[in-house]
């Protein structure tokens, strides 16, 4: 742990021990108690590359993040995959006519890999809090969105002043170097003090071990932080940003990313989406949100 403390970045002088004890524990998503996901029979889409290619092999590859509570977390002793993301993945699989729980290959991909693994044919979709942006688009085609995320603050549950950025002036806010919530802080947010580690993981040991007051980011991932430990940390106040998160395919496969926003719409239709966010996200006792409208315009590049 002290290496840990020695390698990260502190900003504004502000400086803080690390400490193993505060860590949250192992919790989150149980395998028994995730949904189920009728598979659609005799389901066809001929006209995508992707899905006729996918159908040869028997089974999707799907890109996804292996160290995100709550949304993509793979499990070091089992080499399973939990989390919103990756259930979405999964129901999305069930409606193209690929059983879930035999035939998804996952791969994970960091961010930085996205577009380059969609473009090469590495993976058929990705879900992984993928942002729909301009400049993506023009790399990559999207389906959804199936999630609107934003920059919140995670707090200990005790925590009773700190409820938003109106709070945040002479406050300790703890988030990733180089990360976009970090840098909105020290832009919109001057008075608050912000401290930045190596990863989200070494803020929220440094939150349990009050050295710092708050962590940002987007609030799915502090939702995994609090659905891990519900009975010492909260998410609090309202998102002051909009993240619109989209399952991300190769660019030219308009058919794909239809058959995909059709998905969305019959499993939010069916409670499967929100199914999926309280196996999940809902463990951090935040109630499921109104999943947003799919974008139709997305798909007619």
């Amino acid at each position: 742990m002290l290496g840990r403390c020695l390698a990260a970045a502190v900003l504004l002088a502000a400086t803080a021990a690390c400490g193993a004890s505060g860590s949250p524990p192992a919790r989150g998503p149980q395998p028994e108690q995730l949904p189920h996901y009728d598979v659609a029979e005799d389901f066809s889409l001929p006209s995508s590359p992707t899905w006729k290619s996918a159908h040869r092999r028997g089974e999707l590859t799907v890109g996804v993040k292996e160290d995100q509570p709550g949304m993509g977390e793979k499990n070091p002793a089992t080499g399973e995959y939990t989390g919103f993301d990756v259930e979405i993945a999964k129901m999305m699989a069930a409606s193209l006519g690929f059983d879930p729980d035999k035939q998804i290959e996952y791969k994970a991909i960091a961010s930085a890999n996205r577009e380059t693994a969609l473009q090469n044919g590495q993976i058929d979709y990705y879900v992984g809090t993928y942002t729909i942006n301009e400049g993506r688009k023009k790399l990559v085609g999207f389906a959804g969105p199936y999630y609107i995320a934003g920059q919140r603050l995670l707090v200990r549950r005790d925590e009773k002043q700190l409820k938003g950025p109106q709070d945040m002036a002479g406050r300790k806010i703890c988030s990733a170097v180089g990360s976009t919530p970090l840098q909105r802080i020290q832009a919109d947010h001057p008075r608050a003090v912000a401290v930045a580690y190596d990863s989200y993981a070494i803020c929220v040991d440094n939150l349990l071990n009050h050295q710092v007051d708050a962590v940002t980011t987007d609030d799915t991932i502090l939702l995994g932080y609090a659905a891990k430990d519900p009975e010492r940390l909260k998410v609090v106040g309202k998102a002051f940003s909009e993240e619109p998160y989209g399952i991300g395919v190769p660019r030219q496969d308009r058919a794909l990313a239809r058959a995909l926003d059709k998905a969305l719409v019959a499993r939010e239709r069916s409670g499967d989406w929100k199914r999926a966010y309280d196996a999940t996200l809902g463990l951090s006792g935040r109630p499921a949100p109104e999943p947003p409208r799919v974008d139709p315009a997305l798909t007619r590049r």
